[in-house]
């Protein structure tokens, strides 16, 4: 899996709440990126469900991304990121 497929997915990802679907299951995600785009954090919850996907991405002055996944494993958040997929209507 590629870390530009990952990046390319996240960013064309909106800032803030929105709604999708993965793996035939409907989430809700919320994603904030800071003003200068060195942080982001995205927050995912099933919404009839258990599941959440959540982490931290920092761009580093080296110009290499960090991604922190929060308490799951990086895999888990390059698939959900790679298999979202937006609702036709968000709220």
């Amino acid at each position: 899996m590629e870390s530009v497929d990952f990046e390319a997915a996240l960013g064309a990802l909106p800032e803030g709440y929105s709604e999708g679907i993965y793996e035939g299951r409907r989430y809700g995600v919320s994603l904030r990126r800071s003003d200068d785009g060195r942080r982001n954090s995205l927050f995912a919850r099933e919404l009839a469900g258990t599941d959440i996907v959540s982490f931290n991405l920092y761009r580093l002055g080296s110009g290499n991304a960090s991604l922190k996944p929060c308490e799951m494993s990086a895999e888990k958040v390059r698939d959900f990121v790679l298999g979202f997929r937006l609702a036709a209507s968000n709220p």
